[in-house]
């Protein structure tokens, strides 16, 4: 019985080796193929495959080349936010007042201060929304019988510091949704859109999609031929007033453009502001405090955010640059000795070198992989994939990653860079990277020539 026991592990061990040897030709064979595609002559490529179990190297190719991740880095914040901070990990706002309450009026001010929650204001969450907040705010107010402010709305964000973004992020993309901000208080992710109407040649903004009057916005915008769309890039830096919109809006688009708010809690205290005074409640101020100590007053109540393990779904799923960098700087308020984006890198890099992947593998300056000077390879990115299959919050965290191609795998784009990583085959039992830097030729076609190598992990 024994000898009979030893022989069939003997067997599913050689099965399971001439399994990994078949695959390994298999990729062998594809990865020639695609490296030798024209478009990629000057570019840089890294490839690796784990076994997700063992975190056995399956194949590899160039897997310790140092490259842009572009947003593939995400899976590696989402990661370390999960195991650190835990599934149920939430935020919590507190509304609070200064000063005393006479009658029906209170002579003094709404306070709100953040902890960095990245979902307040968010509409993907009913609860999140704008609306829901502004009314809770209301009803609190209400449920105190205050009906009137002698004084202001102030957005507290100062528990976090002023360096809002993180190092190596480029003008052309600051201004914009997607290069939002970080803060201490974020409000409708720290954004917001304008509509157009483009004429022959010049493109007008919709008057009525101005909502913040503390803001300048200078039109620079072109209209573009019919088909190319939305070219349009916001030019604006933390805490101005300036917006400069420059680029093409094609005459045929009908879409609205996001944009970073420079200021977020100047924003959401002018909008709390604007929603008490048309209900009522006088000629409320608004003010943002970015700096300094916390403002201490009476609790009011505090606002909850949707828990960790939803946040990184969102995260993953729609890309949202914000969410991580939120991340970043929450685990350096939590396990480092600042709120800093440095803090946060400092906290990530040393809980992943205790795991055996060094600083030059995930040389990377912030949390969402928008900065083209980050640097990882390939084979760190599949073994923090590999060690992410073995946690208790997998479920989680695989429920976040994208379907692409028929596979379970985050993908990453800037400026000549596509990369991709994720799980493939039977029961997801493979871990993968590739990224490809400097590729020659459209994005589209490069994203065809990857899926195409990429079904060889099916």
């Amino acid at each position: 019985m024994k000898k009979a026991f030893l022989l069939s592990i003997f067997c599913i061990a050689i099965i399971s080796k001439s399994i990994a040897q078949s695959l390994n030709s298999k990729l062998a064979s594809a990865y020639q193929k695609f490296i030798a595609s024209p478009s990629l002559k000057y570019a840089s490529v890294g490839f690796s495959v784990l076994d997700s179990k063992s975190g056995n190297v399956v194949f590899a190719r160039d897997e310790n080349r140092g490259l842009a991740p572009a947003s593939t880095l995400k899976v590696v914040t989402a990661a370390t936010a999960l195991d650190l901070l835990g599934p149920d990990f939430t935020y919590e706002t507190a509304v609070a007042y200064t000063g005393k309450i006479e009658g029906n009026t209170l002579n003094g001010d709404l306070i709100i201060t953040g902890t960095g929650d990245p979902t307040l204001g968010s509409e993907r969450w009913e609860k999140t929304s704008k609306a829901q907040v502004l009314n809770r705010i209301l009803f609190n107010l209400q449920q105190k019988g205050i009906q009137k402010i002698n004084g202001k709305v102030i957005a507290d964000a100062s528990a976090w510091d002023t360096q809002s973004l993180p190092i190596g992020w480029i003008w052309q993309d600051i201004g914009n949704y997607y290069g939002a901000g970080t803060s201490a208080l974020c409000w409708g992710e720290n954004a917001f859109y304008l509509s157009f109407r483009p004429g022959k040649t010049a493109v007008e903004l919709n008057k009525s999609s101005l909502t913040y009057p503390f803001l300048e916005i200078h039109n620079e915008l072109s209209s573009g031929a019919a088909g190319s769309g939305d070219n349009v890039y916001a030019y604006s830096a933390p805490y101005t007033n300036q917006i400069f919109l420059r680029g093409t809006y094609a005459i045929d688009l009908k879409k609205d453009i996001g944009l970073s708010l420079p200021n977020p809690p100047l924003a959401m205290a002018y909008d709390v502001a604007d929603f008490l005074n048309k209900n009522g409640f006088g000629n409320i101020g608004y003010q943002a405090k970015i700096e300094g100590a916390s403002i201490a007053g009476n609790a009011l109540f505090k606002i909850q955010s949707p828990p960790l393990s939803e946040i990184v779904y969102w995260f993953n799923q729609k890309s949202i640059n914000l969410y991580g960098e939120q991340m970043l700087r929450t685990l350096a308020s939590k396990f480092g000795k600042s709120t800093s984006t440095i803090e946060g890198l400092r906290v990530l890099n040393n809980y992943w070198g205790k795991k055996g992947i060094s600083e030059g593998e995930l040389n990377i300056g912030d949390g969402s992989g928008l900065s083209p000077a980050n640097r990882a390879s390939t084979l760190a990115m599949a073994k923090v994939l590999a060690y992410a299959r073995q946690q208790v919050w997998f479920d989680i965290f695989y429920k976040s990653i994208p379907l692409h191609n028929q596979q379970k795998m985050k993908s990453g784009t800037i400026a000549d860079v596509l990369a991709y990583c994720g799980y493939a085959g039977e029961g997801q039992n493979l871990s993968f990277s590739i990224m490809v830097n400097n590729y020659q030729g459209s994005t589209t076609q490069m994203r065809q020539q990857l899926y195409r190598f990429l079904d060889s992990l099916k």
